[in-house]
């Protein structure tokens, strides 16, 4: 839409730089929290794997009982440990890819095909959430990468198909867990809820590297300023500086 002057008025509203740092860095610590908690779930999933290969395979007795109870218990407060930490790294998460994205638009205002609403509302709408995230990350990653420099978008795919992994496994793993009935059954849904938890880990680490990287790019862009000289800078970037 033309506004007075001749400049184009940004498709998605004002935008203003704000440090993405501090939220990047909180973000990538409880990543790390996700990491550990996850290596102890694979840990914990091994052990309910040994214990129902042993019964499957024939051997039963009040020892076997007493290791099938107690690997359960672990299984299942490991589970509850995993869903706060979950639920604590979203909730920083979503904030930080939140402000990179209004920044991104500081940067390249007309860069973005979906509104900025879906930066959180995409990663929960069914269908929508296995692809808008993504996307709206590569726009963000576009926008604020050097002027003049193209960068890979290898680091983003690799994190979104470790995590597309994990939703789908995991889902399913843990759905199968809840209702097995047989020492057969339980062993192959540990066995998919082992491998949801190996890529949940991998999609976390990947996860910290990208969010680590898009700050420090964002960052080093603001310091140096979002248009290079001899450019006309936006009335959007201006107007906020």
């Amino acid at each position: 839409m033309p506004v007075p002057g001749g400049t184009m008025a940004p498709p998605h509203g004002d935008a203003w730089l704000r440090s993405p740092v501090g939220l990047g860095r909180a973000v990538a610590v409880l990543l790390g929290v996700v990491v550990v908690v996850g290596l102890f779930s694979i840990w914990a999933g091994v052990k309910v794997y040994d214990v129902t290969g042993t019964i499957e395979v024939g051997e039963v007795g009040e020892a076997v009982q007493r290791d099938v109870v107690h690997a359960d218990s672990v299984m299942a407060a490991v589970g509850v440990v995993q869903v706060a930490s979950l639920v604590a790294t979203v909730v920083v998460y979503l904030v930080w890819f939140h402000r990179v994205r209004i920044n991104a638009e500081v940067f390249d205002p007309f860069g973005h095909e979906m509104g900025r609403a879906w930066t959180v509302w995409g990663w929960f709408v069914p269908v929508v959430n296995l692809w808008f995230p993504r996307r709206i990350m590569l726009n963000t990653w576009d926008a604020s990468r050097p002027a003049g420099t193209r960068t890979s978008h290898g680091l983003v795919n690799a994190w979104w198909v470790m995590w597309s992994i994990t939703l789908f496994v995991g889902r399913a793993g843990f759905e199968s867990y809840r209702k097995a009935e047989t020492a057969t059954e339980l062993y192959v849904a540990v066995g998919d809820v082992l491998f949801a938890d190996v890529t949940g880990v991998v999609a976390a680490v990947l996860a910290i590297l990208v969010v680590l990287r898009l700050t420090r790019m964002q960052n080093e862009k603001a310091l140096r300023g979002p248009v290079p000289p001899g450019e006309p800078v936006p009335a959007a970037v201006r107007d906020h500086r």
